[in-house]
């Protein structure tokens, strides 16, 4: 589910937080989705998107 857009900082992320869900019993599709989630809104927190950038101006 990584996107291309990531920065291998934010391919780690992912990693980790989808084997922290799977860990505590979250099945992996779930995992998946929420680590996703996760790092997008990170991402948009830091104005590493498109959208982030243009909300700020």
């Amino acid at each position: 589910m990584p996107q291309d857009a990531w920065t291998d900082k934010r391919e780690r992320q992912y990693e980790h937080i989808k084997d922290s869900y799977e860990e505590r019993g979250v099945g992996e599709d779930e995992a998946e989705e929420r680590a996703a989630r996760t790092v997008n809104k990170e991402r948009a927190e830091h104005g590493e998107t498109k959208s982030s950038k243009e909300q700020s101006k």
